[in-house]
């Protein structure tokens, strides 16, 4: 099978290539970090062609995860074809990567995206120059969001991964580098297409170069000695030499290559957008007004009036299977499960997929059109007063989806001190699971007030900063942040079917849980809920739910929220936040029978908590130890144990405090 390899700087388009090249449909979005883990794909057409879809990364050198895993593929895998995806907009700052991966000797085709983009700013690019500059390396022009050029592409790179002969398309050094590289080559016995890339590791003295290539410690200690020398004589330290050159021989070509349309200190249209958007005064307060409209048009507007559709179908389509199963003299506690549990549970949980997926719309937008980008920059300032950096921001972007991913993303962060304080306080966002809960409790004790669902993503966000100054006080968490850095990517209007396609992606893992996990604990909650200990058939108060809830609801009484029933919601949320919707759900149609009435679970809600105690209770399930695959990738995350176990606790304990608070103080004001 053919191996092709997708290697280019973050932001330049490389996972929509993936996508155009594979149909799958990935993750898409404007911040470093998006793809941690290589992504693999089949090639359209071509099912005996693999495509891998490496980090996006700035060079070879090994500062980062991402460098570490992209080098280790190219160098040690040998993919038939290296596809350099270039970002056109940005083409000399782009073409400083090109120079290091035409030194590795894998054979290279270079893509030229964002053509589209090129052409309306009125810049020329000649390809047959580029490809002449670097040896004759193949040269394609595409847009990977317009889906042009990519037949041409494909076609280049399965030309180029037939071809057997290996050209060395490397540029040349300063004579003396030349020079020290073809002695470093001679000493070490370096040979074949990457020859010269190891030369020029043991040249930089590269940190892993020695795992990579061992060397016996003479001739180690000679090519350093050699190294040391050209440092002398230069005077300047060999990494610096080798950058320098790159640099110099990209400026040396460039302007040959590439004309830009003369305007005299023109802002583009992004400069200007960012001058308002980063402005020191307006970011914070627009950013509060973009979440705001989105949490409002989501759950209380479009996303509201749509959840009481599917709510009505679910409540029609329950009582019409009732009828038919009583109909048909099913016996009374099947007709319980399926009606009151499978239905009443799972429809439940399903009645807020609208809400989520307007949501996830939104989120989308913002992450496709380059505005979270900005946001995370915007956050490091703030962030980096109480401990943190910005980069700590982007899985606390990602946590808005769910929380596993954003937990897993965390490995991108160098500091270990950052790293292991964003994986405690991550899931403070709220997650798609959670917006079930936030829409259920906002819904039916708060529905004329329209900041209760913002609100808690800015409570979560409140939580973070809190509990970033509590933790940096503790030994275990004492340091400074590391720096942080990041692209702001050129505004661009997202696809329409690419924010469809990432919206459904996002909401079908929250159908999919429906389906299986909140499935199976809605048949195991309504069994616990309808049996006692000795497998009879009793009333939900005399119940095996009861005693379990009863025998922690003391625990959570001075919250507002001491009965069974709020207990064991609350800790059926381990298993899936949506959960506590369902078991509520659940609970909550055996009442229905009890009182011979047909309330909606809006309106249960409102009937069994009062404001202070519902906001208390939505608060403490939003800040709380997360579910158990959250929990899992704490778990892998931080690799011990014990770290899981601190995680979980000081979230639980600062969950509770929190709601303690809201409620204590709330009810003589709500």
């Amino acid at each position: 099978m053919l191996k092709i390899a997708l290697a280019g700087n973050p932001n330049s388009g490389k996972t929509s290539l993936f996508n155009a090249l594979t149909g799958a449909k990935q993750h898409v979005g404007n911040w470093p970090g998006v793809t941690v883990e290589q992504k693999t794909g089949q090639l359209k057409r071509h099912h005996d062609v693999e495509v891998v879809d490496l980090p996006g990364i700035y060079s070879l050198s090994p500062y980062s995860p991402e460098e570490i895993i992209s080098r280790n593929y190219i160098i040690n895998d040998h993919p038939d074809v290296l596809v350099n995806i270039i970002d056109a907009t940005n083409l000399e700052r782009n073409l400083y990567l090109t120079t290091q991966l035409l030194e590795t000797g894998a054979p290279c085709v270079l893509a030229l995206n964002m053509m589209d983009l090129v052409q309306k700013r009125g810049i020329n690019i000649d390809p047959k120059k580029l490809s002449q500059a670097f040896g004759g390396v193949p040269v394609v022009e595409i847009s990977a969001l317009e889906n042009t050029g990519i037949d041409k592409l494909i076609e280049t790179v399965l030309k180029v991964a037939k071809k057997e002969d290996y050209r060395d398309r490397s540029f040349a050094y300063t004579p003396e580098i030349e020079k020290a590289l073809k002695s470093i080559e001679d000493i070490a016995g370096l040979e074949g297409p990457s020859a010269r890339y190891y030369a020029i590791k043991f040249f930089e003295n590269d940190e892993r170069i020695d795992q990579e290539y061992p060397l016996a410690p003479a001739v180690r200690d000679e090519i350093r000695s050699l190294v040391e020398a050209l440092e002398d004589a230069e005077d300047n330290d060999a990494e610096t030499l080798i950058s320098n050159g790159r640099y110099e021989y990209i400026g040396n070509f460039i302007h040959g290559i590439m004309e830009r349309p003369h305007q005299k200190d023109k802002l583009s249209n992004s400069d200007k957008i960012d001058a308002i958007v980063t402005n020191r005064i307006l970011a914070l307060p627009i950013f509060a007004l973009v979440i705001y409209a989105i949490y409002f048009v989501s759950i209380q507007t479009i996303g509201g009036w749509s959840q009481d559709w599917v709510g009505d179908a679910f409540g029609a389509l329950g009582e019409w299977v009732n009828g038919q199963l009583t109909a048909l003299g099913v016996h009374k506690q099947l007709v319980g499960l399926i009606c009151d549990g499978i239905i009443g549970g799972v429809g439940a949980v399903l009645t807020f997929v609208p809400q989520l997926m307007i949501l996830y719309f939104f989120l989308s937008f913002l992450e496709g059109c380059g505005y979270m980008s900005r946001i995370a920059f915007i956050m490091d300032r703030i962030f980096r007063r109480f401990g943190l950096s910005g980069k700590s921001f982007i899985p606390f972007l990602m946590a808005t989806g769910c929380g596993v991913p954003a937990i897993m993303s965390t490995r991108t962060i160098e500091n270990e001190r950052d790293r292991r304080m964003t994986i405690m306080v991550t899931t403070f966002m709220p997650c798609g699971a959670k917006l079930p809960v936030i829409a259920l409790f906002a819904g039916a004790l708060f529905p004329d007030n329209s900041f209760i669902a913002p609100g808690c993503y800015f409570l979560g966000i409140f939580s973070i900063i809190l509990s970033c100054l509590v933790l940096k006080v503790t030994a275990l968490f004492k340091g400074e942040p590391a720096p942080f850095i990041i692209e702001l990517p050129e505004y661009r209007l997202p696809k329409f079917t690419n924010l469809i396609f990432m919206m459904w992606e996002k909401a079908k893992v929250f159908v999919y849980k429906a389906g299986t996990i909140i499935f199976v604990c809605v048949i195991v909650i309504w069994f616990l809920a309808n049996y006692n200990f000795h497998l009879e058939t009793v009333s939900t108060d005399h119940s095996i739910l009861a005693a379990l809830g009863g025998f922690v609801a003391p625990i959570f009484a001075p919250l507002g929220w001491g009965t069974w029933q709020a207990a064991a919601g609350a800790v059926s949320g381990l298993v899936a936040k949506e959960n506590l919707v369902s078991t509520l759900g659940v609970l909550f149609s055996h009442i229905d029978e009890a009182d011979e009435t047909s309330a909606p679970l809006l309106q249960q809600v409102a009937m069994h908590f009062t404001p202070a105690a519902g906001l208390s209770y939505l608060v403490f399930n939003l800040l709380c130890a997360p579910c158990f695959a959250a929990i899992g990738a704490i778990k892998r995350e931080m690799m011990s144990g014990k770290w899981t176990l601190i995680a979980i606790t000081y979230q639980t304990v600062f969950a509770y405090i929190i709601a303690l608070l809201i409620y204590q103080i709330g009810r003589f004001f709500l």
